[in-house]
């Protein structure tokens, strides 16, 4: 599907779509567990992924309405899959997933789409292997596919932190249910910190103790997923925030601008979306106690923000600078080139179509909006959500019509997006190709 966007401000209220970093975890973490509702879910291609994972290892996801799921958990003993799991386009169950399957007694194959096959696994790979199961990529290159053998017995291991903060979520959550648990020994500073206080926050509400270390993190074994009530609530998505913030900065409304209801404080760290949109000169107010954001535009100034541990906001703020008078400068971004796909090159090379002058280094993206006119163009999302949802903002306030090709793609964590915008006031239209 193709989207073309007109040029429009915004204005009216949005509400914010769960967290799908959450829900990924809750998923699983209810298969870990006997049985758990979780409620509130983002029920997005991403977690269906995580879904079908589930169901393969012995567990049954249902879903009770548009955000109710009830599992039947495998109860820390996943069984040895029917199937090759196929995690689709999405990251985060590729990894949580594969230490899950070393604890089965058994092999398991995991694969993915071509986007998914070129991302980094081989430091979990090796963890797996060094804790006693067998793990290993059939290309020999730590890409997908991969193959995995257990059962995962525990102990101590060192991994790198500065690939992917999703290989010490997925080793904690493993090892709450192996006979030793898991000590985790950081090779390197942690990047994207604050995924690993989401997961340490998920664990402790179903009920399983993990913990920082001097040296990195461990989880003791034995333990049982329980969450209190049998019931876990999804908060909502900062990282999905971003974008209706943005519109609202760049494009709302100076009566009314917008209303963002959900956004209730959490251990996310894409939060910061918030304070980078206020320094950056938007009128933006946060009422924590409400879960309320209100925001409308106001001239824009570029700023330095540093990514390491928000790499999903790095499109949403190179928008931002886009529009902003100077220049806006996102360091510490290399982690950023390996996600669905290379998200420093795409913006700059998209915005670039759109007639945004930027300077990409291997670290680094600045984007020289006092250089710059944002000119509609024909732009491709590259397959990936937040390149799309990025470029549908830098549409609004564009000369001339933009279209987004590919733009159904959302639908890995915001599969509402554009009838969001649509509510806003947002003039688009849709070609499905048909």
């Amino acid at each position: 599907m193709n989207v073309t966007i007109t040029p429009s401000s915004v204005e009216g209220t949005a509400r914010a779509p769960p967290s799908k970093s959450y829900t990924h975890r809750a998923i699983l973490a209810a298969g870990y567990a006997d049985e758990a509702t979780v409620r509130d879910a983002l029920w997005s291609a991403d977690t269906q992924a995580t879904a079908r994972a589930v169901d393969l290892f012995g567990g049954d996801v249902t879903r009770d309405g548009n955000a109710t799921l009830e599992i039947d958990g495998f109860d820390g003993r996943p069984d040895v899959p029917a199937d090759v799991i196929d995690c689709a386009n999405s990251g985060t169950t590729t990894r949580l997933v594969t230490a899950a399957a070393a604890l089965a007694d058994g092999t398991t194959v995991l694969t993915g789409d071509e986007s998914l096959r070129s991302r980094p696994q081989g430091p979990l790979l090796e963890a797996l292997s060094a804790l006693g199961a067998e793990a290993y990529s059939t290309r020999g290159n730590g890409l997908a596919p991969l193959v995995v053998t257990g059962p995962l017995s525990g102990g101590s291991v060192s991994i790198p932190g500065d690939v992917s903060s999703q290989y010490i979520t997925a080793l904690l959550m493993a090892g709450a249910v192996t006979d030793e648990g898991i000590e985790i020994d950081l090779e390197t500073e942690l990047k994207s910190a604050p995924y690993v206080d989401i997961t340490l926050e998920v664990l402790a509400d179903f009920g399983v103790d993990a913990r920082h270390t001097d040296d990195g993190f461990a989880v003791d074994g034995g333990q049982t997923y329980s969450p209190a009530g049998g019931e876990y609530a999804v908060p909502g998505d900062f990282s999905s925030i971003s974008y209706p913030l943005a519109a609202g900065a760049i494009a709302g409304d100076e009566g009314d601008g917008v209303r963002i209801e959900g956004a209730n404080p959490s251990a996310q760290g894409d939060t910061a979306i918030v304070e980078i949109v206020e320094r950056m000169g938007a009128d933006v107010d946060w009422d924590r106690e409400e879960g309320v954001i209100e925001v409308s535009s106001a001239p824009l100034s570029g700023v330095e923000v540093d990514v390491e541990d928000t790499p999903d906001l790095l499109p949403t703020i190179a928008t931002l600078g886009a529009v902003a008078d100077g220049d806006t400068r996102i360091t510490n971004a290399e982690h950023v080139r390996y996600k669905e796909t290379d998200r420093v090159s795409a913006m700059a090379e998209e915005l670039g179509e759109m007639g945004v002058e930027t300077t990409e280094e291997r670290d680094s993206l600045t984007v020289h909006g006092g250089d710059s006119r944002l000119e509609g163009a024909t732009v491709s999302g590259r397959d990936d959500h937040r390149i799309i949802m990025a470029l549908a903002l830098a549409g609004l306030v564009a000369d001339g019509e933009t279209t987004v090709e590919g733009a159904d793609h959302v639908d890995v964590s915001f599969p509402g997006f554009f009838d969001v915008l649509e509510g806003l006031g947002v003039a688009l239209e849709r070609d499905d190709g048909q």
